[in-house]
This record gives C-alpha cells, structure tokens and sequence, in this order.
C-alpha cells in the first residue's frame, strides 16, 4: 500500500478535530457538534487567527488545502473570501459540505490528492494549508504544485510540525527512552506515532529549505498545548517559541 493510501485510509474514519473527547455525545452533523469542534480547536490554537489573517482576504480566490472538518474554511468563507478546498479524504469533504450548508455559506470542494491539483496556473490569491501537507508522502510535490497555482505575489499560509519541540522530546522518551530503543530518532519517532503513519516534523532550517521556491518567507515557531500538556505552569512560561510543536509559516509567490 502507498503511504498516501495508509494516510487516506487513517484520516476516513475521523476527520481531525472531531474526536470522542471534543465534541462528547453530541450527535455528528449538528450544528451544535460543529460548534463544539471549532470552541475547542480556537481554545487550543488561538494563534491560527493571528496567523491566517483570514479578514484580510475579502474577495480573493482562497485555496486550502486540507480542510479537515471545515473549521478554518469556515473563518475563510465567513471574512468573504472566494473559497475552494480539496482533501485527500471522502470524510473530510462531506463533514466540511455539510457544515457549509448549514451555515448557508458556498465552496467549491475536491476529493484529491494534493500533490496534482486539478487547478489552472496562477488561480488563488492565497493558498492556506494548516498541519497537512507534512502527512504527505511528497510535500515537495505539494509545495511545487501550490507554488504553480498560486498567482503572482499570492501568499502561502500555513503550519507545519516542529521536530526540535517538547512535544517531539515527550514521545521520544515514551517510545525511545523508556522502551529501552534510544537510538530512535526523533523523525523515526513522529513517522511512526505521531497521527497516520508517515508523518513528518522539520527544523526551521528544513522548512526554509522546503519552502525555497516562495520568497520573504516568515517562520512563527509556536508553544502548543501539545508541549505543556502534564507540565507545571511555573516551568513551561519559560519555554521559548522555537521549542515548539508548530511552525507556522507565510510566504509570497
């Protein structure tokens, strides 16, 4: 099986951020479990909104790539943009369609693979893809046919994971350390524990590399929940940005 199968097949059964433990017994496909999905994900990552900026683009060709539950979509189509989205899973469109639909909003939405997007050269304004395109078996390819999409002085938005992290330390040693296998690295590590398998972290370094074919790129190294999670509140204040799980980026064409 490909990589990107074993990904597909993994993000079918739950689209991200639709967890047991978020949404509770509320029934899938309500407006009150799409609310409890996007109380919590704006709880958890305040800094989306920061980062994606979303009222600047009023009017413009917004792509995402990735739209998971739709929650980030939303914010998009709710500020004015011109919203399309494509997915690699069935689930992820149909959860993101039916939200849309209950909150009388329009997108145009694909179940693809992002690594061809079924776009013309130079379409989108702005190409948005939060904690998605390190799942793929080829980002490069990702970033290559974004890169080709987007229009001339078009932005890129995104985050991608962050291997020098606490979060990426903490399941070193359950994985590594405390199963007596210390020679694991901490890519192996995330490869194999962190979500569906193949997933990858990068240095700040190894983004930029990734991302050279864009221009003014600005990395924004986060502290995530994920981090400080079991740790006391006294200690974690001192951690710095780039000891972070998330690496959120902006870039231009």
């Amino acid at each position: 099986m490909k990589l990107n199968d074993e990904v597909r097949a993994f993000w079918e059964k739950e689209p991200c951020g639709t967890g047991e433990g978020i949404v509770g017994g509320i029934t899938p496909g309500t407006l009150g479990w799409y609310e409890a999905v996007e109380e919590h994900r704006y709880r958890v990552e305040p800094f989306i909104h920061s980062i994606a900026q979303f009222t600047r683009y009023h009017g413009k060709m917004l792509l995402e790539v990735g739209v998971g539950a739709g929650t980030d979509h939303l914010q998009w189509a709710r500020a004015g943009a011109i919203c399309n989205g494509v997915d690699l899973t069935a689930a992820a469109i149909e959860t993101t369609r039916r939200r849309f639909a209950l909150y009388g909003l329009r997108t145009e939405l694909k179940h693809i693979d992002a690594e061809k997007l079924p776009y013309p050269d130079a379409t989108f304004d702005v190409v948005y893809s939060w904690g998605v395109i390190h799942h793929s078996e080829h980002p490069q390819a990702i970033l290559a046919e974004i890169h080709r999409v987007l229009k001339p002085g078009g932005r890129l938005i995104g985050m991608m994971y962050g291997r020098h992290s606490v979060l990426t330390l903490k399941m070193w040693i359950r994985h590594a350390l405390l199963k007596a296998r210390p020679w694991r690295s901490f890519a192996d590590v995330v490869w194999h524990h962190m979500e569906s398998i193949g997933t990858k972290a990068y240095t700040q370094k190894e983004l930029m590399r990734l991302l050279s074919v864009f221009r003014n790129v600005e990395l924004i190294p986060l502290i995530t929940p994920y981090d400080t999670s079991r740790l006391p509140g006294w200690f974690t204040q001192f951690f710095p940005a780039h000891w972070g799980w998330f690496i959120g980026f902006r870039s231009i064409k």
